[in-house]
């Protein structure tokens, strides 16, 4: 039944995987100076005598990381000596479809730059569980993003943080420390297929990564993720026909 339909194929550039690398590159290079030049903290001021509620640092912690991670790469534009040819910057708000994008300068046939959009996901270092199976994207926004797009190039940022506090002897109120100790960045698109996985619940679903430190990758064309995301959603409760739907309605299909 999939197979007998008149599928919208997208089809990548020939230079495709030339610039997912060279964005996961550029990315690598900039946290990893952030955090070796100590730039890697986050303060939070508090008049709580104990300090952060360290059991439950998780839910709040994402924001502050997300925050973090926009100035990072911020800064390298207002840096006159920016060696990573970052050009331009854009922090997303709730409602985008990532949160932040990136444009990097690069000589391409047909243009001089390259983009990406970048899902951030903070994780704890001293949380176990922490990473385990986040919620990515929807997988009806995310599959329909790649036919308008087929050189979308989604970067999943995971940046691994600890958090302790510590008391200033002049205020003597207790700081918060929230320190970015490590990260890993993968495309999407490349994330094997045993590392992703479809949770049927809200909405049209969500991908999920079942644990975003340690991923392994597959390359493959956006045609080929497409297919996977399907397959993916056709396995679950939802099944064929409620895909069907879909496949109309966001017009993945031809009439």
């Amino acid at each position: 039944m999939y197979d007998s339909h008149d599928f919208k194929i997208p089809k990548q550039s020939s230079d495709y995987v030339e610039c997912s690398t060279f964005i996961i590159k550029q990315i690598e290079l900039i946290i990893t100076d952030a955090i070796e030049s100590r730039r890697n903290r986050i303060l939070i001021n508090t008049n709580l005598k104990h300090g952060l509620p360290m059991e439950n640092i998780n839910k709040i912690a994402g924001p502050f990381v997300e925050a973090w991670t926009g100035e990072v790469f911020s800064d390298v534009i207002e840096d006159e000596k920016n060696i990573y040819n970052l050009i331009n910057v854009e922090i997303g708000n709730r409602l985008n479809f990532s949160d932040i994008t990136l444009q990097f300068y690069r000589s391409r046939k047909n243009s001089s730059s390259v983009t990406s959009q970048i899902d951030v996901k903070a994780t704890s270092k001293d949380i176990k569980n922490s990473g385990k199976s986040p919620n990515i994207t929807s997988f009806a926004r995310i599959r329909t993003e790649y036919i308008k797009e087929p050189d979308l190039i989604f970067v999943i940022l995971s940046i691994k943080h600890r958090v302790y506090s510590s008391k200033d002897e002049v205020s003597k109120l207790m700081m918060g420390v929230m320190e970015i100790v490590d990260f890993k960045a993968y495309d999407l698109k490349h994330i094997s297929e045993e590392d992703l996985s479809y949770n049927p619940a809200l909405g049209t679903g969500q991908i999920q990564i079942r644990d975003i430190h340690y991923v392994s990758l597959t390359p493959r064309t956006t045609w080929e993720f497409c297919q996977l995301l399907d397959q993916k959603f056709i396995a679950s409760k939802k099944g064929y026909s409620e895909w069907l739907e879909y496949a109309k309605s966001k017009e993945w299909i031809k009439r």
